[in-house]
């Protein structure tokens, strides 16, 4: 067979589907090709036969290995052999790698294939470098690029025009892209409504996102998907909530990702009904049960305080990645079952995953609540020289924790003293709880300052140093922290609780009046206190 030399022209539809059919290789990249191993048998084939150096068996090849079922390494090396690349194939590896954990590949291929090549870059390779831009959030880079698509006359191109959009949003420049939407007519263009929304609740600014969502003339799933995880994103999960009814009151079925972003809502408010509904709603309408949906609904079940549900769906679940581990671990360990979260830590080490450092941080906290602070000591060891994990900030804080509960305060700060990184407030923190814990008046002064350098703001150094020297009689120094702490006006943020009745989460602030049942709260609790008072009596 005749190969090609034509590399830089795009075969036609009609041929290069002829073409395919007609090369019984091709036919199964095409169909029944759904793994590299897969992959890389058929190309060993097409390598043998010569049929590897024709353009279109390549780009074939290079479609495949871009795809998520891919290797987008693999996809570049192929990417090389490859002397006279046309459009087709330029755009597919700058593709993969927009896609890809390296955005950054993509522009410098773009770089490469301007210096270096004849092929000009056309209107469906401009999104792709927006997205990559937007990935990597270089949103100023990327308007050099957007200054290119002006000079070509491409900017009003509407794949070009959203993606321009899409990028300065994702990075926080609403003004660039507010300028862009309101350039032209984009009262029909859902993606760019999309962008924007996305936009400004990634920024904060969830108020103007929802009075967007409230303009758009239609909807699609991505836009209620957006808007609810925008809420989530804002700490504002009522409102999600509250969102996913009025979206099931109009019968628009929501995605996987509108599920999880539920779940986490119910997570954070602690609404056991909403995360149990949403659970069966999941099961009912036939979602996958994948790894991050999973590992969603053991995170709720488990924040909501019913471990034993999240073991249930742990045990149960068709595939586990090791985010269910680390979550049903860490879930374990914060509900009070510390042995049967280090029994399933040793599960996960006999497993074929490999613990990572969310793995570590989880067993040491089911160490550092159960009070094995040797346990802790073996498995911080295991992390660094079995594992060859770094430890991050958060794993010395647990043995800070660990080693301070365990009244070894003096291990605990040359722990700290020792960290190739500065220790920050928390760490301190854990000291100086240790410290007014077991009395050691001395250390916790060295905490405490410590805390006060690091953020001048933090109240926790003022309180606990109070605290301290009232538990010790001490109760002018303690009153001396209080009025120190006025001084320079500080305040200690007000405790919340939130409780979840017939289905509706509520939230109450110590010492808040604005609960609409405040009154009624107000006039129990005097009740109960004139009860125990007569009991007492």
């Amino acid at each position: 067979m005749a190969v090609s030399s034509c590399w830089s022209q795009i075969p036609s539809p009609t041929s290069m589907s002829k073409f395919i059919s007609d090369q019984p290789l091709l036919s199964l990249l095409d169909k029944q090709c759904t793994s590299m191993k897969d992959l890389k048998k058929i190309h060993a084939h097409l390598i043998k036969t010569g049929l590897a150096k024709d353009p279109i068996a390549a780009s074939r090849i290079l479609a495949f290995c871009t795809s998520p079922a891919g290797d987008i390494n693999y996809a570049y090396l192929v990417f090389t052999q490859i002397k006279k690349p046309n459009l087709f194939i330029w755009n597919t590896i700058i593709r993969g790698f927009s896609q890809s954990s390296t955005p950054r590949n993509a522009i410098l291929l773009f770089i490469d294939m301007l210096v270096t090549s004849p092929i000009q870059p056309q209107r469906l390779t401009y999104p792709l470098l927006f997205k990559a831009y937007a990935q990597l959030g270089l949103a100023r880079d990327g308007a050099q690029l957007h200054g290119r698509v002006v000079k070509q006359g491409l900017e009003f191109d509407q794949f070009i025009h959203n993606t321009i959009i899409y990028m300065y949003a994702n990075c926080g420049f609403l003004s660039e892209a507010r300028l862009m939407f309101d350039e032209v007519d984009t009262e029909f263009d859902v993606v760019a409504w999309n962008s924007m929304i996305i936009g400004l609740a990634k920024c904060g600014e969830i108020d103007e996102s929802r009075r967007l969502f409230d303009k758009m003339v239609s909807r699609n799933t991505v836009s209620w998907n957006s808007m609810i995880s925008g809420y989530v994103r804002n700490v504002k999960f009522k409102e999600a909530l509250d969102l996913f009814r009025e979206m099931q009151e109009q019968n628009i079925k929501p995605s996987e990702f509108t599920m999880v972003s539920l779940l986490n809502a119910c997570a954070k408010l602690g609404a056991i009904r909403q995360g149990e509904w949403i659970h069966n709603f999941l099961v009912t309408n036939c979602f996958e049960l994948n790894t991050i949906v999973v590992t969603a609904i053991i995170d709720m079940y488990c924040k909501c305080g019913c471990p034993e549900r999240a073991l249930q769906v742990f045990n149960t679940a068709p595939k586990k990645g090791l985010s269910c581990w680390n979550s049903m671990v860490f879930g374990l360990a914060m509900n009070g079952y510390e042995n049967e979260a280090i029994k399933l830590f040793s599960g996960l080490q006999s497993s074929n995953l490999k613990p990572d450092y969310i793995s570590f941080i989880a067993v040491l906290t089911a160490c550092n609540h159960s009070g094995k602070v040797n346990q802790a000591k073996d498995y911080f060891t295991l992390m660094t020289e079995t594992y060859k994990i770094k430890p991050s900030i958060k794993h010395y804080s647990c043995m800070v924790d660990a080693l301070g509960r365990a009244g070894l305060l003096e291990e605990a700060e040359k722990l700290i003293r020792s960290m190739p990184s500065d220790p920050d407030a928390v760490i301190w923190g854990s000291l100086l709880s240790a410290c007014r814990k077991h009395g050691n008046i001395e250390m916790a002064k060295q905490a405490a300052k410590q805390i006060i350098e690091l953020d001048k703001n933090e109240s926790c150094g003022y309180v606990l140093m109070s605290n301290l020297y009232a538990a010790s009689y001490q109760f002018e120094e303690a009153m001396e922290e209080r009025l120190l702490m006025k001084e320079v006006k500080i305040e200690k943020e007000p405790g919340c609780s939130l409780i979840e009745v017939d289905g509706e989460v509520h939230e109450f602030v110590a010492g808040g009046r604005l609960h609409p049942k405040a009154p009624e709260v107000y006039l129990l609790l005097n009740d109960l206190g004139l009860l125990i008072q007569e009991m007492g009596s």
